[in-house]
C-alpha cells in the first residue's frame, strides 16, 4: 500500500505556476459570465489555456526586457527588397561565408557579378581585363544553355568595351587620388621644421 502511495505521488505531474494562473483567470471569466465551468485534467492545459499562458510569458519577457536591442531590430529584413529571389537564402550563405566554388552556377555567377568591379581592378593591363570579361560572358551563356534544373540564370553579361572604360576611368581616377596624397605629405613635410624633420627621419630609420 505504501509503495503504491509513492508511485502515485511521483507520477503526479508538478504543479506549474503559469498553468494554474491561466485556470483561475479562465474559471473567474466563465463565472462572471455565469458559463459552466469546464475543469480539464491535471497538467493537461487546453488550447485557450496555452494561448493564455504563452500571453503572458511574452508579456513578461517583454517586461524583463529580454526583446530589447535585438539584432536586426527597426531594420528591413534583409533578402526581401527588389526582385523576388527564391534562392536568396543560398546566394546569402555564399555570400556571407565567403564560399567560392560551390552551389548552382546561376548562383556562383551572381556573386560574381556583385564583385565584379573589385576583381577587375585588381588587374594590371586592359588585355587582362578584357579576357576575363571573355570569360565571364562565356560562362553566362554556357549556363543558360544547360538544361539540368535548378535556379535560373539572370546575370546579364558585359559589354566589354563599356566595361573597360569603366575599369580605365576608376584606374585614373585612384592614380590621381593617389598622386593628390603624395602631394599633400610631400607640402606637410615641407611645412616642418629643420628639428621636427630630423625627428621624423630618425623615426623611420632614414
Amino acid at each position: 500500500m505504501a509503495r503504491n502511495r509513492d508511485e502515485s505521488r511521483r507520477a503526479a505531474p508538478e504543479s506549474d505556476p503559469l498553468v494554474e494562473a491561466a485556470r483561475y483567470r479562465l474559471r473567474r471569466d466563465a463565472e462572471e459570465r455565469g458559463e459552466p465551468v469546464e475543469e480539464p485534467n491535471a497538467g493537461q492545459p487546453s488550447m485557450e489555456q496555452r494561448a493564455h499562458i504563452v500571453e503572458m510569458t511574452i508579456q513578461q519577457a517583454m517586461r524583463r526586457g529580454d526583446f530589447d536591442n535585438l539584432p536586426g531590430s527597426g531594420k528591413p529584413l534583409p533578402g526581401l527588397t527588389g526582385t523576388h529571389d527564391p534562392d536568396w537564402w543560398i546566394r546569402r550563405k555564399i555570400e556571407r561565408e565567403k564560399l567560392t566554388g560551390l552551389g548552382p552556377p546561376a548562383l556562383l555567377l551572381r556573386t560574381e557579378d556583385k564583385e565584379l568591379d573589385d576583381r577587375l581592378d585588381r588587374l594590371a593591363s586592359e588585355t587582362a581585363v578584357r579576357e576575363h570579361l571573355d570569360t565571364f560572358n562565356r560562362r553566362i551563356i554556357e549556363a543558360r544553355r544547360q538544361l539540368q534544373g535548378g535556379p535560373p540564370v539572370i546575370t546579364p553579361t558585359r559589354d566589354v568595351d563599356a566595361e573597360v572604360e569603366r575599369w580605365r576611368t576608376r584606374r585614373e581616377e585612384r592614380l590621381r587620388q593617389a598622386e593628390a596624397n603624395r602631394r599633400a605629405e610631400q607640402e606637410a613635410y615641407a611645412a616642418l621644421s629643420r628639428r621636427e624633420r630630423r625627428r621624423l627621419r630618425r623615426e623611420s630609420g632614414r
